[in-house]
């Protein structure tokens, strides 16, 4: 194999049938939707002024007024279940409802419970989209989750949780992953 061949995309990886993969993210965008019901509902009374806000950060305030529900927790799961069957969903749709999902659990003071996955999805998708200054701080290393099994990119090491990457990529924090660090 010629030197530079080692370098060229799937040069490495073992042949096999990919007629599963997609890029569609229906089912990764329903079970956010479902874990903001589940912070809502935690707190019904305290985070119900909350699911608006979400919504809109969402970008699916349209299409929750299509199911014409009740702006409620079980609203919002109905929400899920018409996301899981609908139209296809790309990873900007993702970015936006893991941005909404963030956001939410700060306002609510809670843990997102975002999937490792679905971070790994939104973090590579972002390293290409983000604003400017966002993937300054990733262009030219290798991002790698400390608390899942992915990476991206080429270079020095940055590492940090899935989810803290994926918050520093769409904005949510100011916290970027760090260098690599000496480990014992």
């Amino acid at each position: 194999m010629s030197d530079f061949a080692r370098f060229l995309p799937l040069s490495g990886r073992p042949h096999g049938a990919e007629t599963g993969v997609s890029n569609d993210r229906r089912g990764t965008l329903a079970d956010i939707v479902d874990r903001a019901s589940a912070i809502i509902t935690a707190d019904a009374a305290d985070r119900a002024p909350l699911l608006p806000a979400f919504l809109d950060d969402a970008d699916l305030r349209d299409e929750f007024a299509a199911l014409a529900v009740e702006p409620t927790p079980t609203g919002l799961t109905r929400l899920g279940e018409t996301i899981r069957t609908g139209r296809r969903r790309h990873p900007r749709a993702l970015a936006s409802g893991a941005r909404a999902l963030l956001l939410l659990a700060r306002s609510a003071d809670t843990d997102p419970g975002l999937d490792a996955t679905a971070a790994g999805i939104v973090s590579l998708w972002l390293a290409g989209s983000a604003p400017f200054d966002r993937r300054a701080v990733v262009k030219g290393r290798t991002v790698r989750a400390t608390d899942a099994d992915w990476s991206f990119g080429r270079g020095p090491v940055l590492e940090g949780t899935a989810t803290g990457i994926a918050a520093f990529l769409l904005g949510v924090s100011d916290d970027p992953p760090r260098p690599l660090t000496g480990r014992g």
